[in-house]
């Protein structure tokens, strides 16, 4: 077999564990066209028109301010950004339960749902994939080829004052509480989370928190998942991180830095 034929193979098989990848995530893929990538790809960082809707008191930005500052495919040079996350794969706030109630925050996170009451809150999602040549020969030591698969799903919240603060402080209570793991439904799937543990928040923002979840996927070391909460002013930015080796095997991975700073840069 040829390293092409490989190669190859090796995409074929992260395409079929997509399923899994996205489960975890909240959701499934979204497989726009050609057409369609192209719009996303001619999409402006910069903010939109007017969208007929102004600011209220206080400063709180409403849904359509967040749209303007939401991540789109021009703020990043890898991957594919979905700015309309499809109907399947946007979990409600009541779809979303947990067996402990002090965990909730941590699933809700998760399903890329806005922690406590938001004034207004927009979806985005993230897919991307790179390749490197693997230190493992094939079956008749030809080269091979690792290929990586990261999703994010991702939620910007904006709260009246002090709301976001609240919502990040409750989060981080959560993630004390619930070390021991916790049973989690979200839409029509359910998740045994079997650890909780601090995870290293990045720079930038007011304020963050990040959380790692070990994940029962029936193997002897639970596969891993990253959520990442990022507050500026009175949004939050919510990543919820997949890697798709990363829920099959627990092995560590990096929540992509490109695309949570794009994100933040924007908040201002």
């Amino acid at each position: 077999m040829s390293s092409t034929a490989v190669r190859r193979t090796a995409l074929a098989a992260s395409a079929a564990a997509l399923a899994l990848l996205a489960t975890a995530c909240g959701g499934s893929s979204d497989d726009d066209s050609a057409a369609g990538d192209d719009k996303a790809k001619a999409e402006q960082s910069a903010p939109a028109g007017d969208a007929g809707e102004s600011a209220p008191a206080g400063g709180v930005p409403t849904a359509a301010e967040l749209e303007k500052v939401a991540l789109v495919q021009a703020d990043v040079k890898n991957g594919e950004v979905t700015t309309k996350v499809p109907a399947k794969d946007d979990v409600a706030k009541d779809q979303v339960s947990t067996d402990d109630a002090a965990c909730l925050p941590i699933a809700l996170a998760q399903s890329a749902v806005a922690q406590g009451e938001p004034a207004a809150s927009v979806k985005r999602s993230w897919q991307g994939q790179t390749e490197a040549p693997s230190e493992s020969k094939g079956p008749d030591g030809q080269d091979m080829i690792d290929v990586s698969v990261d999703k994010i799903m991702l939620n910007l919240a904006s709260y009246p004052e002090g709301g976001a603060e609240k919502a990040l402080k409750d989060l981080g209570a959560a993630a004390d509480k619930c070390a021991g793991g916790f049973l989690a439904t979200s839409g029509e799937d359910k998740m045994k989370i079997v650890k909780v543990a601090e995870g290293t928040a990045p720079e930038g923002g007011d304020e963050a928190v990040a959380v790692d979840l070990g994940v029962n996927v029936g193997k002897e070391a639970p596969g891993l998942m990253k959520l990442v909460v990022v507050r500026k002013g009175a949004t939050l930015a919510t990543f919820s991180a997949v890697n798709l080796s990363s829920m099959m095997t627990g092995a560590e991975f990096e929540v992509p830095a490109e695309v949570v700073d794009a994100q933040v840069a924007k908040l201002g």
